[in-house]
């Protein structure tokens, strides 16, 4: 089965909580990898099947739109990654993450 890769980028926590909910409740996705930048920014990164990802990012992006003082910076799906880029970039399952794999 083909794996796809997804990111959000937010500004502001509130919407960054609204997106990973969002995604997670709309399709079988485990979200691999959280954190902040600078100036509010935050990010998100899911993994699971091309179809659960295509599926659960507009999910999470209308939870963004829908989330008071919420701003969408950026997002990106890489379908098929390369061993490579998910070892380099640090977005293969992890061990808090594994539980989650369906």
């Amino acid at each position: 089965m083909s794996e796809a890769v997804g990111m959000i980028q937010i500004l502001g926590f509130p919407g960054t909580l609204a997106a990973a909910d969002a995604m997670l409740k709309a399709a079988r996705i485990v979200l691999v990898e959280f954190d902040k930048g600078e100036s509010g920014h935050f990010y998100i990164v899911i993994r699971g099947p091309n179809s659960e990802v295509q599926r659960s990012m507009p999910a999470g992006l209308k939870a963004v739109e829908e989330t008071p003082g919420a701003e969408l910076i950026n997002y990106y799906i890489v379908p098929n990654p390369t061993d490579n880029t998910v070892d380099l970039l640090k977005l293969g399952f992890s061990e808090a993450s594994l539980p989650f794999r369906s």
